[in-house]
């Protein structure tokens, strides 16, 4: 039964992005373009975007709750391609998971008179423990509590938005105050992870009523509303504070902003924002993570362990998608979460792109518009990579790493463990 209207598929798509992400990164991104904080993520926008059509195409093509991994399979078939994908996707949202986290302890720093490492650590723990307590309780609370956080906090972002418009000093945000070219687009690649959720409308594919119209429809508006909310915070940032005091709270700079129009109460209204927006995007993506790693499993592609359900909960994706996001969040830092965040969504993002080109025929899309999707993600993962190569060697080792642990699980499950090990019998169970 169909169960998800149009408003519905639009809060999914618009969830998935207004997470943690903005929280997290904001900071990065007017360490990176100054001035033109704005125009980066209105570039990283335009990226997701342009990505969006891909989606829209396929989902109503292949409405399935694979999403991703049905798509790439659809285009590739079943090789080594599509197999690295399905655990550089499982990884991508750990990485997610990890800056969510990250970001939590930022903002919930603030509300302590000292901090420490030990600190830190803890708030980061915590912030992936409980969720992940609360997923094998109640998973329900989650599907059922997330409209509501949905709103809330677009609603604070609003508020952000129109009570900061009035101390905006433009000359802030002239270009005399931007970086080069080059270091704005950069800054928009490394920020693309704030983008990265509007996928997720495509596993809800099958429960979208009307989907052949509503689908289109919902990516596009969701995207397009958040590259609008995005470029408007940054406005509001930018413009309202000044860049060295915004650089000494790079990992709260969003509440930072609110300080020059509703004062101490402000950070602390922004700060508790960010610590529910930040939780419950954890919350939401161990939900939907321990339910792909299910789907993939269920499809012979990942272990058959990550198939273990306990009363409707997928037990076992959720201890191992908290136990990794756990190892992630605490040894990896905030810039080279995100870092590796984005590059591993724009990887998978070019992957749809080339398989929604392989499929154009199928899917009735635009041959010409997906030639230049799939060229801005490449130029914009080359970018990304060639700028951390010379600035964050480490980030560039880990996400090489990540690549490298997908291809040889693959290879070596694929060709040696799958095939003799996952009965058909297996695949049937629900």
């Amino acid at each position: 039964m169909k169960t998800i209207g149009l408003f519905g598929a639009i809060s999914i798509g618009i969830g998935g992005m207004v997470g943690g992400g903005i929280f997290a990164v904001l900071g990065e991104a007017v360490s990176l373009a100054h001035g033109a904080t704005a125009v980066a993520f209105a570039i990283a926008g335009v990226v997701a975007l342009m990505t969006a059509y891909s989606y829209a195409k396929l989902s109503v093509r292949y409405k399935s709750q694979g999403g991703t991994v049905t798509f790439v399979d659809r285009a590739f078939g079943d090789n080594v391609l599509s197999g690295s994908l399905n655990l550089m996707l499982w990884l991508s949202y750990l990485i997610t998971i990890s800056l969510y986290a990250t970001a939590f302890a930022s903002y919930g720093k603030t509300f302590f008179s000292h901090t420490s490492v030990l600190l830190e650590h803890t708030l980061i723990s915590f912030a992936i423990i409980l969720p992940a307590i609360i997923n094998l309780v109640s998973a329900s609370f989650v599907s059922k509590s997330e409209s509501i956080i949905v709103a809330t906090k677009v609603s604070i972002l609003v508020l952000v938005i129109v009570v900061g418009a009035f101390y905006i000093e433009p000359h802030r945000m002239s270009p005399s105050n931007w970086s080069s070219p080059l270091s704005i687009v950069v800054a928009g690649m490394i920020i693309f992870v704030a983008y990265e959720g509007f996928e997720l409308i495509a596993n809800s594919a099958e429960d979208i009523k009307d989907a052949d119209k509503n689908l289109p429809r919902a990516f596009y508006a969701s995207v397009i509303i958040v590259i609008v909310l995005y470029i408007l915070i940054a406005m509001v940032t930018v413009g309202n504070v000044p860049e060295e005091q915004l650089m000494k709270a790079k990992d709260y700079a969003l509440a930072i902003a609110v300080e020059p129009s509703l004062g101490d109460k402000g950070f602390f209204l922004v700060a508790a924002a960010a610590l529910l927006s930040t939780f419950s995007a954890i919350n939401a993506t161990i939900y939907g993570n321990a339910r792909l790693g299910y789907i993939i499993a269920k499809d012979g592609k990942l272990p058959k362990m990550l198939m273990k359900y306990k009363k409707d909960v997928p037990f076992s994706g959720v201890l191992y998608t908290a136990f990794f996001s756990l190892i992630l969040a605490n040894s990896i830092d905030l810039t080279e979460i995100a870092i590796i965040g984005s590059a591993g969504f724009l990887l998978i993002f070019l992957l749809v792109n080339i398989s929604a080109y392989r499929l154009r025929k199928e899917i009735k899309a635009n041959p010409i518009i997906l030639i230049i999707s799939s060229t801005f993600s490449f130029i914009a993962l080359a970018v990304l990579l060639f700028h951390t190569y010379s600035s964050n060697p480490r980030a560039i080792m880990i996400f090489m790493a990540f690549i490298i642990i997908s291809l040889l699980f693959e290879l070596i499950y694929g060709r040696y463990i799958r095939g003799q090990f996952f009965s058909r019998d297996y695949k049937d169970v629900s």
